[in-house]
Formats: C-alpha cells, structure tokens, sequence
C-alpha cells in the first residue's frame, strides 16, 4: 500500500472524526479505510487510534504522526502547485494558530473575510493555549503576544499589550485600596491558570535590579478569560489579565485598573511565520490582509485600556479616592 495515499486516509479520517465519515469522503469502503490505518501502524509500529464504534481518537503518538502527516501533505502539495505554474495564486490550506480569546475575539473575523475575498483558500484555525512549534506542527502563521527569542521566525509587528490588574468600581469602593502590589495580600485573587497561581511579578523599585514577586492565595483559579472577567466584574475579587482582554469592560467602567504605575513592560505582539514561508501566495495573501485589521483593533483595544481617572464610590472607611 502507499503510504502516502494511507496518510491521505488517516488525516481524512481525524477531520471527518470517524472511519466511516472517512470512507464517505474518499468514496472507499470502511474495510478499506481501516486497512490504509492498520497499514500505518504496522508501519510505525504504534497505535495511531483509539476507536470506538462511533468515534475515534488520536493516542500519544497518533497526535505526533498526525501533526508531521499534515505537514507532509501540504508540502507535497505546494510542490505540486508550484510544479503546475500556480505558485502566484492564493489556493491551498493555511493553518494558523493562536490562544483561544485572541483567536475567538479578535482573529476569527479576519479569518472568515479572508475566506470570503479568496475562495480558492481553506483555513485550519488551532487555538491552543500552549507553546507551538511553527515548523515541527506544519503551521503557516502564529498571532503571538509575547517577547519573541531570537529564532528562524519571521515576525510581523502588531502592537502591544499590557499586563494589568483590574477590579470592580463596586470591589474598589468596599475594599482596602490597592497602592502598591503588596497591598494584593489583603484581596481575594482570581487567578488564571497559566498566568501565575502562587506570585505575581512586578518590575523592580527604583534602586533596585530584582523583580517584585508578590505571593497570593487564590480564591478562584480559572482557565478561561471570559470566565475570570466576569467573576471579577461581578465584584468577586481582583484579576490580571492582558489589556486587550479587558478593554470593553475598562471602556464601559465596568472594571478599573489598579497599580498602573507598576505594571510590567508591555508584550509585543506579533505575527510569525517560519522562514520562507511568506513566499507562499496563500500565507502572503492572509499577511497583506490582516496586519492592517489587526494593527487597527489592536490600537484601538489599546486606547480603550488606557487608565482613566475616575472617582470611585466612597469605600467603607469613608474616603473617596481616585484610580
């Protein structure tokens, strides 16, 4: 059997999600879907799937061949396209990558556009909140908020964003104010699961060349932005999250930012895209579209985050005071 065409099957198979959605789609009987499968595996020596009779599902090491099977296919058919004379029109599959809220809120909408200018392009959208390695899981382009190692990437600039501390108008005016981050010890934390759950660090004082690492003690922890917003919105406790994830609720004075003079140096954010990449008409073509949307949202997420004086409603102790 080929081991192409077996590969064929099998990526087939994961994006219909069962065997037999992969015969439908190849037009192969299911004898012949599973063969091409068990043909992969006697080949690796693994297991790639676990099957049930409905469904199937990638093991360890199916998610590994997975990712390098789809890498193959799509050089196999650039190569085939450029051999064709087609290199100069946007066709194809382009897979992208992001977290979850930055792909959902912000490049989701640029995505379906995109597909609406260029017919002859499909889109695999992986939000993931996890590193990726660009080249070794065949991605064509990453949105990444982040200070960028030096590496083979090519990075296209966005903007920036800012790490914050916000909380409730109604929190702030019934709570201990918050001056200085030690202050944050007196406070119920929302905390997100990847962001820190044990200290949040802050830039040194003046005179001094050490991070500020201030324990907390979590009341909540989350893996999901929309959920720590809106528990911190409800006046349940203080969050920090990226600008751009608080801007409308910062916009709306529904939350507030607190500790603004100590907020760390702001991240970067970037498009990347393995070296060679942006040769390809369909990555090219994404590129041109959607660096000046994104620039555009981002600036005007920005605006929308920058800290506003506001006076708050008199805390218990009686004071009114100033964010």
């Amino acid at each position: 059997m080929d081991r192409l065409d077996a590969m064929k099957v099998f990526v087939t198979a994961l994006d219909e999600g069962s065997l037999a959605g992969a015969s439908r789609k190849t037009g192969r009987s299911a004898a012949a879907v599973s063969r091409a499968i068990a043909f992969l595996e006697a080949h690796v020596g693994v297991p790639l799937l676990h099957r049930t009779t409905r469904s199937i599902k990638l093991s360890e090491a199916g998610e590994r061949y997975a990712m390098a099977c789809r890498k193959v296919l799509a050089d196999l058919d650039e190569a085939d396209r450029h051999a064709a004379g087609e290199r100069s029109v946007p066709r194809g599959t382009l897979t992208i990558t992001a977290t979850v809220f930055a792909g959902v809120e912000l490049l989701r909408p640029i995505v379906d556009a995109f597909m609406q200018e260029h017919p002859t392009v499909n889109v695999r959208l992986h939000l993931l909140e996890r590193p990726v390695n660009l080249i070794d899981e065949g991605m064509d382009l990453a949105l990444r908020i982040t200070h960028l190692a030096d590496s083979t990437l090519v990075a296209q600039p966005i903007g920036e964003v800012r790490r914050v501390v916000v909380a409730s108008p109604r929190y702030l005016a019934t709570h201990p104010r918050i001056a200085e981050p030690a202050d944050l010890s007196k406070h119920p934390i929302i905390a997100m699961q990847h962001m820190g759950q044990e200290s949040w660090t802050f830039p040194p004082l003046p005179g001094s060349s050490v991070p500020r690492a201030v324990p907390i003690t979590p009341r909540l922890v989350v893996n999901n932005v929309r959920a720590a917003i809106a528990s911190a919105v409800e006046g349940h406790g203080v969050t920090r999250l990226l600008s751009y994830h608080v801007a409308p609720e910062i916009k709306q004075d529904l939350l507030r930012i607190v500790l603004a003079d100590a907020e760390p140096t702001p991240f970067p954010v970037s498009l990347l895209s393995p070296y060679g990449r942006l040769a390809v008409p369909k990555v090219r073509a994404f590129v041109d579209f959607a660096l000046p949307r994104l620039r555009t949202r981002f600036a005007s997420l920005a605006k929308d985050a920058q800290t506003q004086p506001k006076t708050a409603i008199a805390p218990r102790r009686g004071r009114v005071f100033a964010e």
